[in-house]
């Protein structure tokens, strides 16, 4: 049971058996990569621009943040090949210890607990487009008003759907449908981003420009570091990098480094470009989702609100069995059950999981009133994946190794103390900043 556990987090590395020798060669490493990175952060990073005080703040703050991505990314590849471990927990827990390891494992469940209400967050505010859209083309008018019913608000809709769908792809014991929805998630954000550009150039007149400080951009050191949770969430690909590592022919650092600087340099313009285009289309007056921000008869936004819809449905699963593997992880190494005993209960123990995971989500996302507050946490916790644990991991990997303590040791290790340091300042500054801004509303 603890190997099923450890497995299902890998569920991108399934490819490298434990017969089969490892075939992935870069591309389709970096491929993998820019699958666990591209998703639904792109609706959030217009308003992350305009939260940050223009186009230029932002774009320097991902340029400074690209750096400590690319380093933490090269880092956890070491860490792997050092400590021959599958997976991102089992790394911390080989190199930094169980306590450090375990502690990893809480953030990891909680934080895809915190995705899995922002995916239905997004799916909430797409319904209410897509119904209006629909109701409009029943009318034949545009923009049409719809009537206000129990059965036509958006919540009741986010319920069907988590009921009629969600759940019971959440509640098998495999997710056999990964392997074929595994790829919506990169199309939905390429057509997102693509779309947003498009519409930015067919646009006569642009909110922004007609404010030369929105494209300029002058803004307080808090407004600045707004943008780092967007970056944080949206760049986020650590979690799965072990596995993709570890599924290489060339487990080596010089391939895996060109591998992870391609990936989040494409990722990078993917995401600089939504931000940009959806920023300058809308100035001040963008919404913390840019597609709530189009008008709900455009019909190319409205495919990417299906796109949309239909990569979060299909990837919800997949969060929750990967949330639900540490649980029943952590349960088993807690307990201290027999192995026997456990797979007695396992059925059980299963469906009540899901179903708490299930119901605490959903009811999490109908009264969250955007995007934004989710985001706000999750990046920040984001923080500590990209930051503090590869620190901590490049800190006692380091120690370890009593024989040569050149110059570049000592840099190394310097180098994963600012890691720890600014990962824990992100963490506290935007986990407080959220908290704060919560009560305040």
């Amino acid at each position: 049971m603890e190997e099923l556990a450890r497995e299902s987090i890998c569920l991108l590395a399934r490819s490298a058996s434990h017969a089969d020798p490892p075939r992935l060669g870069s591309f389709g490493a970096i491929f993998i990569m820019l699958k666990s990175a591209l998703g639904a952060g792109l609706l959030n990073f217009p308003w992350a621009f305009q939260k940050a005080g223009g186009v230029n703040i932002a774009i320097s703050v991902e340029m400074v943040s690209l750096v400590f991505l690319i380093s933490g990314l090269v880092v956890l590849g070491y860490a792997a090949s050092v400590s021959r471990k599958d997976s991102y927990q089992d790394v911390v827990r080989e190199v930094c210890g169980a306590a450090t390891g375990k502690l990893c494992e809480v953030c990891f469940c909680f934080n895809l607990f915190m995705i899995s209400v922002a995916f239905l967050v997004v799916v909430q505010d797409q319904l209410e487009k897509l119904c209006v859209s629909l109701y409009g083309t029943v009318t034949g008018s545009s923009e049409a008003l719809m009537p206000y019913h129990w059965y036509t608000d958006q919540r009741f809709a986010l319920f069907i759907v988590c009921l009629l769908f969600i759940l019971p792809l959440s509640i098998p014991k495999e997710i056999g449908i990964q392997k074929y929805t595994s790829v919506l998630g990169t199309l939905a954000a390429t057509y997102l981003c693509v779309a947003v550009i498009i519409k930015y150039y067919l646009m006569e007149n642009h909110t922004a420009e007609l404010s030369p400080e929105h494209s300029q951009g002058v803004g307080s050191w808090g407004s600045m570091f707004s943008v780092v949770p967007t970056i944080c969430f949206g760049f986020q690909c650590h979690v799965s990098s072990v596995p993709v590592f570890n599924s290489m022919s060339r487990k080596q650092m010089r391939p895996w480094g060109l591998v992870v600087t391609v990936g989040m340099i494409i990722c990078l313009f993917v995401y600089t470009g939504t931000g940009v285009c959806g920023f300058l289309s809308f100035g001040s007056e963008v919404k913390q989702d840019v597609l709530m921000s189009y008008p709900s008869d455009d019909i190319a936004i409205a495919i990417a609100r299906a796109f949309i819809v239909v990569c979060v449905v299909t990837s919800y699963p997949i969060l929750h069995f990967c949330g639900r593997a540490v649980v029943e992880g952590l349960w088993l190494r807690c307990r201290g059950e027999q192995v026997e005993l456990c797979v007695v209960r396992e059925r059980r123990r299963r469906i009540l999981q899901t179903v708490v995971w299930f119901s605490s989500t959903l009811a999490l996302a109908l009264f969250i009133p955007d995007i934004g507050k989710v985001i706000s946490l999750i990046g920040g916790l984001a923080a500590c994946f990209i930051f503090v644990f590869p620190g901590l991991c490049l800190i006692q990997a380091k120690l370890s190794e009593s024989d040569d303590r050149s110059a570049s040791w000592y840099v190394l290790v310097v180098y994963g103390v600012v890691m720890v340091t600014i990962g824990a300042f992100v963490f506290g500054l935007t986990t407080s900043n959220s908290v704060y801004q919560d009560i305040v509303s």
